[in-house]
């Protein structure tokens, strides 16, 4: 679908949303200018998106057991909890930054730790409080997590600002906002009472298992590429990918946010 299909000629696209895209083309020109000019390319196409994009979109198929079961269903929600991280791509590539320059297990677990801790909580004090936000502007929140995460792999901020902002702090706050993404959209379904407690923790014990599994495949990928030449020729390409991409989740976002308010 175009633009035009929500009666919104490209002019009309909100002003604040070209604002951002050219925030971020400075951005981008202040990081690399080899790597700026294909960032840029993928950059732009945010005004023209044919559909905004929601990171936390459940399929129908699951948004219909959802919407239709009651009662205790512990093995089906860890399922749905599981497939919802092992398909997250927001929160697979914050977790693939965070873990990125990452070696000792140690480390890993207590970052993961803290994510998790993060995520857990919002998901489910966010559904039983029944506290909505627009899933835009929290999707939106999450893809700056990639991009914070990607830059400050590569030293951007005590180039920029002279300050190093607490990694672990950081990884907590964002995984606070990751979780309650996800808590936004089950809102959305009007989950049974009859067993929502319960529920929420099986949901919740399955994307932990989802994110072990996901996790564990991407370690084993990246220890098999710290051992070649190229990961530290392209390992700053890869935060650039990684950067581009966060910036696409939120212009994507911010222009659905705008678009639905119009």
């Amino acid at each position: 679908m175009s633009l035009q299909h929500y009666g919104i000629g490209r002019a009309s696209l909100p002003l604040t949303t070209f604002r951002m895209t050219a925030a971020i083309r400075g951005i981008l020109q202040a990081i690399n200018v080899r790597w700026q000019r294909a960032a840029w390319a993928a950059v732009s196409m945010i005004p023209l998106s044919a559909t905004p994009l929601l990171a936390h979109g459940v399929s129908s198929g699951d948004k219909g057991y959802i919407q239709e079961t009651f009662g205790v269903r512990i093995i089906p929600f860890m399922y749905l909890g599981a497939k919802h991280m092992v398909t997250g791509y927001d929160h697979l590539l914050f977790l693939c930054g965070v873990v990125f320059y990452l070696y000792r297990l140690k480390d890993i677990a207590t970052y993961v730790t803290l994510f998790a801790v993060g995520h857990s909580t919002t998901l489910i004090l966010g559904v039983l409080t029944k506290i909505s936000v627009s899933a835009y502007l929290i999707d939106a929140i999450i893809g700056f997590s990639v991009a914070y995460k990607a830059l400050d792999n590569v030293g951007a901020f005590p180039r920029w600002f002279g300050v190093q902002p607490n990694a672990r702090v950081a990884t907590l706050v964002f995984g606070l906002f990751h979780g309650f993404g996800l808590a936004t959209k089950l809102l959305d379904f009007e989950m049974d009472s009859n067993g929502l407690l319960q529920n929420l923790i099986a949901f919740n014990g399955g994307v932990e298992i989802g994110q072990m599994l996901a996790l564990t495949a991407v370690l084993i990928g990246m220890t098999y590429w710290r051992r070649s030449p190229s990961f530290a020729r392209r390992g700053y390409a890869a935060n650039m990918v990684l950067l581009t991409a966060g910036f696409l989740l939120v212009g994507y976002q911010l222009t659905g946010y705008f678009l639905t308010r119009t």
